[in-house]
């Protein structure tokens, strides 16, 4: 993981006009923050379309920054409000997108390689997606953000211990949905 203090730096230096700055932090961030929205929406296409908004975000606000809050957290917060924005967007315009962990497929690999990532990629999403949005998102959280408990907790407005509790539930769902005994559910 990157050192946090240079991080932060980065950004200071970013917001006062140091563009290789902004460069590095890009390089360090792009695969954490876009593996999050993939996982958190279960969609490339719309993952793509979130990952620019949180870079410009990023860009745009970029003067908003404070050393104190970290930019691991600042980031991961933009990201977690664009994925909330999302949610709230589908809800109330009533979508109900049952091909949304389509696509995922390394178009490099060899064919039975590829159909067993496919197939292994496909059934943690199709169980990630089960789960209910605060214990999904306190999941991808902890473990695409890697964020604490704490921050976790801050982040979504709850109290500590209930986010142990929807890390716990998840988990054990997760493992239930992903067990070599598991039973496909019905579509």
């Amino acid at each position: 993981m990157p050192d946090p203090r240079c991080d932060d730096e980065l950004m200071l230096a970013y917001a006062g006009g140091d563009v290789r700055a902004f460069e590095m932090l890009h390089d360090r961030y792009r695969q954490p923050l876009y593996r999050y929205l993939v996982h958190a929406v279960g969609d490339r296409t719309l993952a793509d379309d979130l990952y620019q908004e949180v870079w410009a975000a990023i860009i745009d606000h970029r003067d908003r920054f404070r050393r104190k809050q970290g930019f691991r957290r600042y980031a991961f917060r933009i990201a977690h409000n664009r994925v909330v924005d999302h949610w709230r967007r589908r809800a109330r315009q009533g979508q109900h997108d049952s091909d949304a962990t389509a696509g995922l497929v390394d178009e490099q690999a060899t064919p039975e390689r590829a159909a067993e990532r496919h197939d292994r990629a496909a059934a943690l999403r199709h169980a990630l997606m089960s789960l209910p949005v605060e214990q999904r998102s306190a999941f991808l959280l902890q473990q695409e953000a890697g964020l604490s408990l704490t921050d976790i907790a801050e982040r979504q407005g709850v109290g500590h211990e209930t986010i142990k509790s929807r890390l716990r539930y998840a988990v054990r769902k997760l493992r239930e949905r992903l067990s070599p005994d598991a039973q496909p559910e019905p579509p």
